[in-house]
C-alpha cells in the first residue's frame, strides 16, 4: 500500500498537514512472477492518484477541471474508492454492499462517486477510499489468479480484474494529472 510520509494511520491531519503530505511510490519490479507484477502495477497507480492530491488543500482538491466537466481530485477518490468496493467486494466476493457517496444507488452498473457533498472532506474520502484498498487486499489474498467469480451472466478470473483495475486507475491518472496542472502547474509527479 502506499503510504503517506509523515502521518500516521488514525491521526487526522490538521490543513497545514495536508498541505506537506508526500505519498511514496514505488516502481513496479522489473522482473516478478506475474501476480506481482499486476499487484505492484495497481499498487503503483493508486499511488499515483494519491500523489495527484498531495499537498492540497480541500478547497483545491474540490476545484473542477475545465468547463464543462465537474471534474475534481476529491471525486477521483470518492470514485476509486466505489470502483474498489464494487469490484473486490461485491463482484470478487458477492457481498451485497451499498454505494458508498449514494447508499440508495443501484450498484448493478455505473460505480459513480464523483458527485461531491459538502459533508465529505478529503480526509475522509482518502480514508474510505484506503479502507476499501486494504480490504481488496485482503479478499485476493490467497486467491488464485484463475479464480472465477460470476459477472455479467458469465465468469471473470481474479488476473482479469486485476488487469481491469490497472486500466481503470491509469485512466484516472491521466484525468488527475490534468487537474493538477490545471490547479498549480504541477505535472509528472
Amino acid at each position: 500500500m502506499f503510504r503517506v510520509a509523515g502521518l500516521s494511520r488514525g491521526r487526522t491531519p490538521s490543513p497545514d498537514t495536508i498541505a506537506g503530505m508526500t505519498t511514496e511510490r514505488a516502481m513496479p519490479p522489473l522482473q516478478a512472477d506475474e501476480r506481482t507484477t499486476l499487484e505492484s502495477w495497481l499498487d503503483f497507480y493508486r499511488a499515483t492518484l494519491a500523489t495527484k492530491c498531495d499537498r492540497l488543500t480541500d478547497e483545491q482538491v474540490r476545484t473542477a477541471s475545465v468547463p464543462p466537466s465537474p471534474l475534481t481530485l476529491l471525486g477521483l477518490v470518492q470514485h476509486m474508492a466505489e470502483v474498489e468496493r464494487n469490484w473486490f467486494r461485491r463482484i470478487l466476493l458477492g457481498e451485497q454492499v451499498p454505494a458508498i457517496y449514494d447508499p440508495g444507488a443501484d450498484t448493478s452498473g455505473h460505480e459513480g462517486g464523483f458527485d461531491l457533498s459538502d459533508d465529505v472532506t478529503f480526509d475522509a474520502a482518502r480514508s474510505t477510499w484506503e479502507d476499501e484498498i486494504a480490504r481488496a487486499r485482503a479478499n485476493c489474498a490467497g486467491r488464485g489468479l484463475d479464480e472465477t467469480s460470476p459477472f455479467m451472466g458469465a465468469q471473470v478470473t481474479l488476473r482479469w480484474i486485476y488487469n481491469h483495475m490497472i486500466a481503470e486507475y491509469a485512466r484516472h491518472a491521466g484525468h488527475a494529472d490534468l487537474i493538477r496542472e490545471r490547479i498549480d502547474g504541477t505535472t509528472g509527479v
